[in-house]
């Protein structure tokens, strides 16, 4: 059954929201201002055909658009998409109590592209096939290329048939993470378990073949034939396998400049969730750094970089679980800024002791516009307060926004001795 739809909004997962026959629905590519008819789905209906198109309808660049679940925002004009994404982070800082804080306009961090790409391997009807996932389901779409990687990724899906295929006598479903470094494409192969003697002789074989940087399977190196380094502010570090990145070395840019911004003045700095120190080592060009972390081989990568950096200011590193043993406030209050970069759960243990702490100053880093609204909430009920937000657009054509906000406490604590 195909029903008529007036669409009156884009969605915060980027599907067009409106009211046909029944009541509400949301419609999968479908824009504010249209009208459309669709056929209802489980969780939203499928396009079926435009009959009023919207001015901000522009073609999707991707041949691969709307089967892939990666992108959702392609078919948007670049109006209406900076509106939106936007949007999400003044949305949820209303739903905080916090409406009054300016949010800039939306930042461009896409850049030369994504780095990173994670793909799937499946041996189908005999043949290893590689690709994304369909939206909202398991069935594979096969690619050649992903528009929106930096160019030195083009081979990546070719690559990683190849060396996928040497595991697909497993018959297990595969994860390939594929990165962009200065030595050259960086493989880590995950899902088919330690590779039996002949299969690891085989992979290495393949990584000479292929001109790889590094292959590895489940993190376990098994051959580097050039460092596959990464260049993070002044340093060149060398991840672990898979490691987690920020997506495009724009997106990071962008985020590092807000965070040196941010901690201008600061003479120590903690860097709390770390990772392999994006903001840790452009902050130690001029301040000291305490990074934590619950990642051993992160703090490990950055610790080496820093030591291999001439010129950085001193930069001690702590394994510790900050969900479970956040710093406390007597660790907290010998500096003079933290940094909080969490993962999409956000930092409300952390945020309670910064409150009791003596820290003048937080800068927050987030991808998910629900919990960092949560926390600011906090920090702003505990004494600090936050003047504007910084939305950047590392995940370009996707619902996510990432954001940067700072927060000066409003009255000075006395510092214990």
């Amino acid at each position: 059954m195909v029903e008529r739809v007036e669409i009156r909004a884009l969605g915060a997962g980027g599907d067009g929201f409106g009211e046909g026959p029944e009541g509400p629905v949301h419609v999968s590519g479908a824009l504010p201002g249209e009208t459309v008819l669709a056929e209802p789905g489980a969780k939203r209906a499928r396009l079926v055909e435009i009959l009023t198109a919207s001015p901000d309808r522009v073609a999707p660049f991707c041949p691969y658009y709307s089967r892939c679940g990666g992108c959702v925002a392609q078919h948007v004009g670049p109006d209406l998409y900076g509106a939106w994404k936007r949007g999400k982070v003044l949305a949820a800082l209303d739903r905080a109590g916090l409406g009054g804080v300016a949010v800039d306009e939306l930042q461009d961090g896409h850049g030369a592209g994504r780095r990173r790409m994670t793909l799937h391997g499946r041996l189908l009807e005999g043949r290893m096939q590689v690709g994304y996932m369909e939206a909202g389901s398991h069935r594979l779409v096969e690619i050649e290329r992903c528009p929106i990687t930096v160019p030195a990724l083009a081979r990546a899906p070719e690559a990683a048939r190849i060396v996928a295929a040497a595991l697909g006598g497993s018959g297990k479903p595969l994860d390939i993470v594929v990165t962009a470094t200065e030595g050259g494409l960086d493989i880590d192969l995950r899902g088919s378990g330690p590779p039996g003697e002949a299969r690891r002789q085989r992979l290495v074989a393949l990584a000479a073949e292929l001109d790889l940087a590094r292959l590895s399977v489940h993190g376990d190196v098994l051959l580097e034939r050039r460092p596959p380094a990464i260049r993070v502010g002044p340093a060149l570090v060398l991840p672990p396998p898979g490691a987690f990145l920020q997506a495009t070395e724009a997106g990071e840019e962008r985020l590092g400049a807000a965070v040196m911004a941010g901690a201008a003045g600061a003479r120590r700095v903690a860097d709390l969730f770390s990772g392999l120190g994006p903001f840790a080592l452009r902050l130690a060009q001029r301040a000291e750094v305490h990074a934590v972390d619950g990642d051993a081989a992160l703090l490990g990568a950055l610790d080496r970089a820093m030591r291999g950096t001439p010129g950085l200011r001193r930069v001690t590193t702590e394994r510790r679980d900050l969900f479970r043993r956040p710093l406390l406030p007597t660790e907290l209050d010998r500096f003079d800024a933290v940094v909080l970069d969490p993962p999409r759960a956000g930092a409300e243990a952390q945020v309670r002791q910064l409150i009791l702490s003596s820290v003048d100053k937080v800068i927050m880093v987030s991808c998910d516009p629900g919990t960092f609204a949560r926390d600011a909430a906090s920090l702003c009920a505990g004494g600090f307060s936050l003047a504007r937000v910084l939305p950047v657009d590392q995940f370009a054509w996707s619902a996510h926004v990432e954001m940067v906000g700072v927060f000066g406490r409003k009255r000075a604590r006395p510092r214990r001795r």
